[in-house]
């Protein structure tokens, strides 16, 4: 089953935030700016609070405004449903949309735990059989420069993946008079650096290197355990009050493991990296050569070619602006730069032409269901002293342990 092209795919958006003004980015300018299969109407947002979800809706475009999302989802008028809200509410959301039958869109992680994200994934499978599709919104794989360093490992430009690193590190934490947001509270956001920025990197390992992560070793760290709570919501964060609250989730994390191929990984995620704003890095080493990125230079990609001569061995830097680059050739001239808005574009491209075409789609629930066991297995680990712990089957500390480690 496809999707009618008889009248335009109506996305309803639940929640409004700091992703809802991202997602309402992507859901303007995709179809103004790429040839969609589809027309994209902007039908509703919704939000709890009356006046601020009044404001977003006038601010981004989107037709109506509405505080119920039941009421929403129920409605016949609407295709999609796209969650951008807290994690804790994902999975009911999400499953209700899929038996409604409408196409979902969800921001990752996916879910709270690994048990939610099962439901989930298999609310997303029952769906498919009528032609409802899902996806997860980790929107740093269309990333043109990450897209691209996902196709030369594919062709085998590296070689063989010997090795990644990969880090998120931000500093929006660092001072501790910043306000205990939903994010801090581990009955909203399930984890802290872990789900937030740690999902990101395990998704973009697994993504660019076509492998799982089989088994990890970690630590995480709750460095500033009370803060004061939050008053007013402004932005990421808001306000703050006088009273203090506990802080439930970790500020870093910190892990190792092991892809199926046997590669091995570095992980960290930290919102305490003073001095680093958004430092999402992923560098893989191969046996031919290597390949690196930046988010804070997002335009760019390095290559290093082992095979070149010696007197041309060096880190060479790509700049993924040339038509012939994913998604580029949409946009502008060579060299006129994209930025952190265009990955929500190009998410929508992808999804709306696989809901239109009834053609494969990627990251699937079941994607983000292979994140969250990482995540899951991270924090298992981190509780029996950094173990090693096997990613889709928890075992004994004892034989968990990889030989060759």
């Amino acid at each position: 089953m496809t999707q009618s092209s008889g009248r335009p795919l109506r996305v309803a958006m639940i929640g409004y935030g700091f992703m809802g003004a991202a997602h309402s980015v992507g859901w303007r300018q995709a179809p103004r700016v790429f040839d969609l299969p589809e027309a994209v109407e902007l039908a509703v947002v919704v939000g709890r609070n009356e006046q601020a979800v009044a404001r977003a809706a006038a601010k981004w475009g989107w037709a109506e405004h509405a505080t119920d999302w039941r009421e929403v989802i129920a409605r016949d008028d609407i295709d999609l449903v796209d969650i951008v809200t807290p994690g804790d509410s994902h999975a009911e959301i999400a499953i209700a949309a899929l038996d409604a039958g409408k196409h979902v869109l969800c921001e990752k992680p996916l879910a709270n735990s690994v048990e939610e994200a099962e439901a989930m994934a298999a609310a997303a499978e029952r769906a498919a059989e009528r032609g409802v599709r899902a996806m997860v919104g980790f929107t740093y794989r269309r990333v043109p420069a990450v897209s691209l360093l996902q196709d030369l490992i594919a062709r085998g430009t590296i070689g063989e993946v010997r090795q990644v690193r990969a880090a998120y590190r931000q500093d929006w934490l660092v001072d501790p008079s910043v306000p205990l947001g939903w994010r801090l509270q581990k009955e909203h956001a399930g984890s802290g650096a872990l789900g937030d920025i740690g999902a990101h990197i395990v998704d973009l390992t697994q993504f660019v290197t076509g492998e799982r992560v089989t088994r990890v070793s970690g630590t995480v760290e709750t460095i500033i355990r009370q803060r004061p709570v939050l008053g007013e919501r402004s932005g990421f964060t808001g306000s703050a009050t006088g009273e203090l609250g506990e802080v439930t989730v970790d500020d870093a994390a910190i892990f190792t493991g092991r892809l199926d191929g046997g590669a091995l990984v570095s992980f960290e995620a930290t919102r305490f990296a003073t001095g680093r704003k958004n430092a999402l890095t992923i560098e893989v080493s191969g046996t031919d050569g290597a390949l690196a990125f930046d988010l804070e230079r997002l335009n760019e990609l390095r290559y290093y070619d082992r095979t070149a001569p010696a007197e041309l061995q060096g880190f060479t830097t790509i700049l993924v602006t040339e038509p012939e680059h994913p998604y580029v050739s949409a946009w502008w001239p060579p060299g006129h730069m994209l930025g952190y808005e265009h990955g929500f574009s190009h998410q929508v491209v992808d999804f709306v032409t696989a809901i239109a075409h009834g053609t494969e789609l990627d990251p699937t629930f079941a994607d983000g269901l292979a994140v969250q066991r990482v995540l899951a297995a991270v924090e298992e680990s981190a509780a029996k002293d950094s173990a090693w712990v096997a990613v889709d089957a928890p075992v004994a500390v004892e034989s968990a342990i990889p030989a060759n480690v």
